[in-house]
């Protein structure tokens, strides 16, 4: 027995499930008051009105935005999809755009319209300035 009462485990429980879920605990997700929600070099990620159509690569199993791409096409009837991915994750982004064309579009007839590469900069923890490659699939269904 480790200690813990009933009310303690739940709790370990439900974080771990929350980190699973979206790599984040509860309190990186609800920063205390004062705290900034997102470090200043990180952009919102979040879509926006118009954006739906963005597939943002990161830390989650490679199939999950393969599947997301796939679901835009098909389920969403996108004409368009943008697959971003920044710094370790731009290989990431051409494997999905890869895979989802050649094993799950077939069909569909999805080309890649444009490519788009650039560098962010932005401050670290350290103060120090750092450049981070990114890139920009650009997915059309003709």
């Amino acid at each position: 027995m480790t200690g813990k009462t009933e009310d303690q485990v739940k709790m370990t429980e439900k974080t771990e499930d929350q980190v699973k879920m979206t790599g984040k605990t509860e309190n990186q997700e609800n920063p205390k008051q004062g705290e900034d929600k997102t470090p200043k070099q990180e952009e919102d990620k979040t879509p926006k009105q118009g954006e739906d159509n963005i597939i943002y690569i990161g830390i989650k199993p490679f199939m999950n935005y393969v599947t997301g791409v796939v679901m835009q096409f098909k389920n969403k009837k996108q004409k368009e999809v943008i697959v971003s991915a920044r710094g370790k994750f731009t290989s990431k982004a051409i494997d999905v755009v890869e895979v989802a064309k050649r094993n799950f579009l077939k069909d569909e007839n999805v080309q890649v319209k444009d490519i788009k590469i650039s560098s962010e900069a932005f401050e670290n923890k350290e103060g120090k300035r750092i450049h981070v490659s990114a890139i920009e699939i650009h997915l059309i269904k003709e």
